[in-house]
């Protein structure tokens, strides 16, 4: 097995998401406010699965040993510099969840509770029960639980494949139909912060992350069959999970919708 079987194996469940009905219904700029402010946990619990992959395969403590594969060290460190420390378009450096963030609350997108949310699991130092306690989305919280308990397993195959297949291989296809929808549906609304988002991801991901993390995932299985199937399992769950968080965010706008008829 390598990643092109994972990635036939999987391919009905990408094609569900990219043919999701959620992008035909950002309408409005209400709607838009509606799909940031769920689209932002999956931001955010990204960055989680990222640094995960971090602390697994390169040695983040002190005294400094030389951890594992030079290759994967090398790969997620580049992944890691680019999603935490990134060029915001004023030249200043940030993480692609305060990108977000800022973007939101130059559209006017309620950023509040995604805010409180972070604090609350500061507060909790428990991730499972912020997420339990939160006034969240069902499916949301289901998407937020299965990303922590990937992480919370230990494996680094699996993470890996929570974060490719799951995020990182879908990311320039979803945001590149979602920012064509942005500019023909809201030509007059100031989303400079939030095209820039996504058109930096779009270079990023398919010209560099993109391949990086299929890099990744090779090194990481090589030839043990096991890892395989366990990646493959991993990616459909993970893909399972993001279309729920979708079906999650559509519900909210028409929700929202039938609220202010």
């Amino acid at each position: 097995m390598n990643t092109d079987t994972v990635n036939k194996s999987i391919q009905p469940q990408k094609d569900l998401l990219l043919k999701h009905s959620l992008y035909s219904k950002v309408k409005t700029i209400d709607d838009l406010k509606c799909f940031l402010e769920g689209h932002v946990y999956a931001v955010w619990d990204f960055m989680s699965l990222l640094k995960a992959l971090q602390s697994k395969l390169t040695c983040t403590t002190t005294p400094w040993l030389p951890v594992g594969n030079a290759e994967i060290r090398y790969l997620i460190n580049e992944i890691v510099l680019a999603e935490e420390t990134d060029i915001t378009l004023e030249g200043k450096r940030q993480s692609h969840y305060e990108m977000y963030v800022d973007a939101m609350e130059e559209c006017g997108a309620n950023t509040s509770e995604v805010k409180a949310f972070l604090q609350d699991v500061v507060s909790t130092q428990n991730i499972f029960v912020s997420i339990k306690q939160s006034h969240l989305h069902e499916k949301i919280k289901e998407f937020l639980d299965f990303t922590f308990r990937i992480i919370e397993q230990g494996k680094p195959h699996e993470i890996a494949a929570a974060f490719t297949f799951g995020r990182e291989d879908l990311i320039p296809a979803m945001f590149t139909e979602i920012l064509r929808n942005f500019q023909k549906n809201f030509p007059e609304t100031n989303l400079e912060r939030l095209i820039y988002y996504f058109e930096r991801h779009i270079e990023l991901d398919a010209d560099e992350h993109g391949p990086m993390a299929m890099q990744m995932i090779s090194e990481l299985c090589g030839e043990d069959e096991q890892k395989w199937k366990e990646v493959e399992e991993a990616s459909k769950q993970a893909l399972d999970k993001r279309i729920e968080l979708w079906n999650a965010i559509e519900e909210n706008i028409m929700h929202h919708d039938m609220a202010s008829i």
